[in-house]
């Protein structure tokens, strides 16, 4: 487990000092941020869900962190600290890989459970203490607290036994630590056990995005349910992607658009029973009526390096400017082009040996990746909203 502050300022005494365990013994308790209120951004419908248990007691947190974790073979004993510039964060020692998504973690089923709400003194204490009451045993958690803000922000994996703890109990008990500490997000989720998100996919000519999200999805990569794929580009029956939709019984719907018409009543008929969207290089503006109406999260690919080269033929853009790094931008969806929150930003280097075609073979590469990542990371609660034009991704 990590844990660190903001960095202090020349001079300040005050600040948190910073400390680092003894490799063999547990680290020394690190004061608790004092109270403090504020209230986040509006909350995506999709977190309205979740909750915890308990009144706050004068435990110390990290005492309470320890005593949960303390039998989880997954925790280094030699647990360190270290200062970042940016907020408090406590995370584990990560390898790098992808949390798993189904049981057989630490002898049990695996739970997600992210938070967001006013910062306080004893938040983690209580989450912590919430799953080990019940059993669990805490895998993994990442916090942050922005410098500026005193708002929580929390993602926290823990295995379980679901004959010990119902999956009802579960989402009561969190439901109570959720009105504990006044959160405005708070969800929970097991893989194994609750049905997997719902998307749809909506494309246009190209389609190596779309190509790609599919293997995914047939190779086990994405949690997800594909209700169907809508294109406004007409395909012929004998292609590849045909063939794989037709072969795999997922919908196709031809939807040709205009100036004047860019069929988003049908569109919403279509994805109303879905969890969230995804652009796989959909070629068209989703108007702000579409956006409030559909009311969920939509993740687009842009093939471009946000904020920079905005709009159509980024890499055109990009080549004409001489640019040494190219990459592509996955973000959440809003009614300003290209302005939403980012999720996930690839790079790659280019130099003046590079044409326009190289620019744009090495785009598309890109743009698969950091799709897939963004899918992955929301079907994981890695992102949480931050502020208005911003994200958290643990």
């Amino acid at each position: 487990i990590q844990r660190t502050h903001p960095a202090p300022s020349p001079g300040d005494t005050s600040s948190p000092q910073f400390r680092t365990a003894i490799p063999g013994s547990p680290p020394s308790p690190i004061p608790s941020p004092p109270l403090r209120r504020s209230v986040g951004p509006r909350a995506s419908d999709l977190w309205r869900r979740g909750g915890g248990n308990g009144d706050l007691t004068a435990d110390d947190p990290m005492l309470l962190l320890r005593r949960a974790t303390s039998s989880s073979p997954h925790l280094s004993s030699a647990s360190r600290f270290k200062r970042a510039s940016g907020g408090l964060a406590l995370s584990r020692p990560s390898s790098g890989a992808s949390s798993p998504s189904s049981s057989g973690v630490g002898g049990g089923t695996l739970g997600i459970h992210v938070f967001r709400c006013p910062d306080a003194v004893g938040i983690v204490a209580k989450i912590t203490e919430c799953i080990a009451s019940r059993g669990g045993n805490i895998h993994g958690v990442d916090v942050f607290v922005p410098q500026d803000k005193p708002i929580f922000y929390s993602r926290t994996e823990f295995v379980f036994d679901p004959a010990s703890w119902p999956r009802e109990t579960m989402n009561i008990d969190f439901f109570n630590l959720k009105k504990l500490f006044n959160a405005d997000k708070s969800m929970v989720r097991v893989p194994e056990i609750d049905p997997k998100f719902k998307i749809a996919i909506l494309a246009s000519k190209q389609d190596h995005c779309l190509v790609d999200v599919l293997h995914g999805w047939q190779d086990g990569r994405f949690p997800v349910h594909i209700n169907c794929v809508i294109s406004n580009h007409k395909r012929a029956p004998n292609t590849h992607v045909m063939r794989f939709l037709e072969r795999n019984g997922i919908p196709y719907r031809y939807l040709p658009t205009a100036p004047g018409n860019k069929r988003e009543e049908e569109i919403l008929d279509l994805v109303e029973d879905t969890d969230f969207l995804v652009l796989a290089r959909y070629m068209q503006i989703l108007s702000g009526r579409f956006l409030e109406c559909y009311g969920k999260d939509i993740v687009n690919i842009h093939h471009g390096l946000l904020p920079s080269f905005k709009g159509g033929n980024p890499s055109k853009q990009a080549y004409d400017e001489g640019v040494k790094l190219i990459g592509a931008t996955s973000h959440f969806v809003t009614e300003e082009l290209d302005e939403g929150p980012i999720i996930e930003q690839m790079v790659e280097r280019v130099s003046h040996r590079d044409n326009l075609l190289s620019f744009v073979q090495k785009s598309e590469n890109l743009e698969k990746q950091c799709l897939a990542k963004a899918i992955n990371s929301y079907c994981e609660l890695r992102v949480l909203p931050y502020e208005v034009k911003k994200t958290v991704v643990f």
